[in-house]
């Protein structure tokens, strides 16, 4: 895959996925107020770094022959474009005296900050296109 691809294709996959951290933060908000609610959050980037960081231990590292396809892999490689977010329900915290851990300001400051990040992705991936529509030019 070339990096173009790979970009555009990580690009897509963080506006999916802060897509559906805006659910989940309208969600909680939603929630604010019924007895023992508990906030959920959408885990997606440090499961990123961990199929980045197999591919880079992979390339660093001696192969060794496997002779038979049984035979186990010492590399356990994963594909970046694999990778899925995980919704997370936190379980352990309460927020208020009824059993609800939702704090209203701390998820509206999350809409903002989901709002201004996917807003950037969408300028990355407007980037990447002109680009290539930049390549495609004919010579003047």
């Amino acid at each position: 895959m070339n990096s173009f691809s790979r970009s555009v294709d990580l690009l897509q996959k963080a506006l999916d996925v802060n897509a559906l951290r805006y659910q989940v933060t309208a969600n909680n908000i939603a929630n604010s107020e019924v007895p023992n609610f508990k906030r959920s959050t959408v885990n997606f980037e440090s499961e990123l770094k961990r199929a980045f960081d197999s591919q880079e231990n992979a390339r660093n590292s001696f192969d060794l022959a496997r002779t038979n396809s049984k035979h186990v892999s010492i590399h356990n490689v994963i594909d970046p474009a694999s990778v899925k977010p995980r919704r997370t329900v936190d379980w352990a915290s309460t927020e208020n005296s009824n059993g609800n851990s939702v704090n209203v300001e701390t998820e509206a400051m999350n809409v903002i900050k989901i709002q201004m990040q996917y807003r950037l992705l969408s300028q990355l991936e407007n980037f990447e296109f002109s680009q290539v529509r930049t390549a495609m030019q004919p010579n003047r």
